[in-house]
């Protein structure tokens, strides 16, 4: 197993403690190891029951064809949800709709322009230029990158995003970047 996303370390500190947090496609479960060491409990989902009894060691696991099979978390809340390396866009609304009030969401995926060092190459598959941030209108971007990482050479949007609280007017400190 690989170690978690630097994107996924950086960032998960913003997750409320103890919270439950959504892995989606989980694979193996490298984010929810790390997650847990974080002292939050997770929900790993992947169709992969393979690299499923591997994530089970490390929280609660659903094996589910996220792409073939109607949303399984439905009226489920998170107090942080984690994507990485994985797209479907047809599963944008129910993600969102998961996400809890003062929610952070964490995710990662490869973009257009990765085509031209390696896969995935299929353009339902990466993300257009600031589509990530289009995508979470309605919520408090706290960080965002678009561009191109090296080892492995991959072109990548990243963003954390809070979803609003309508009990809180300002922003909870946790979410603020130090100076």
């Amino acid at each position: 197993m690989t170690t978690a996303s630097a994107w996924v370390r950086q960032w998960s500190h913003l997750i409320p403690p103890s919270g439950r947090v959504l892995d989606l496609a989980c694979g193996s479960g490298r984010h929810m190891q790390w997650l847990g060491q974080q002292g939050l409990s997770c929900l790993g989902v992947d169709r992969d029951k393979l690299a499923l009894q591997t994530a089970a060691a490390f929280g609660d696991v659903l094996e589910a064809d996220l792409e073939n099979q109607p949303w399984p978390l439905f009226g489920q809340q998170f107090e942080g949800i984690v994507v990485t390396n994985y797209l479907w866009r047809p599963l944008w609304q129910d993600l969102l709709a998961s996400l809890r009030p003062a929610g952070v969401l964490i995710y990662e995926t490869f973009a257009v322009g990765n085509e031209t060092v390696g896969k995935p190459s299929n353009p339902d598959f990466l993300l257009r230029k600031g589509e990530l941030l289009d995508l979470c209108q309605g919520l408090q971007t706290v960080a965002y990158e678009n561009g191109f990482c090296e080892r492995p050479d991959r072109f990548v949007q990243r963003i954390v995003a809070v979803k609003p609280d309508v009990n809180d007017i300002a922003m909870p400190k946790r979410y603020l970047l130090e100076r």
